[in-house]
């Protein structure tokens, strides 16, 4: 697959995990007490795998590293047989899942980044800020 088509696959992927649980899930981050605390560590986990865990990383386009680590994540799940059900509302976002809040802050890391960008250290990943 080529770069540019792999990149586009890997946004669409990232579009659809946004649009199933990252509108819903950013929305309860700025209300409910906590939860933008927990997420800001999680991205900043995530931010730290993808610059230092991932042989190779800073020469794949940040969006194919973020899908990556989703696909991941789901495919963990998968295998267990667990299923991710998308909290509904924020009452639900108060018991979040692990799982739950590392693909949201995959969600908010990837609504920043632009097409093509690579991750060669953390500071190429949108801030905390």
């Amino acid at each position: 697959m080529g770069v540019r088509r792999l990149e586009r696959s890997a946004r669409r992927a990232l579009d659809r995990l946004h649009d199933q649980l990252g509108t819903a899930g950013l929305v309860a981050a700025a209300t409910v007490p906590g939860l933008a605390a927990v997420l800001d560590q999680h991205e900043a986990a995530v931010r730290d795998i993808l610059t230092t865990g991932v042989e190779s990383g800073a020469a794949v386009a940040g969006t194919v590293l973020l899908a990556g680590y989703a696909r991941g994540i789901q495919d963990h799940l998968r295998e267990r047989g667990l299923s991710l059900t998308i909290p509904t509302d924020a009452t639900e976002w108060r018991t979040a899942t692990w799982f739950h809040v590392r693909l949201l802050a995959v969600c908010s890391l990837a609504r920043n980044m632009l097409p093509g960008h690579p991750v060669a250290k953390t500071d190429d990943l949108p801030s905390l800020a």
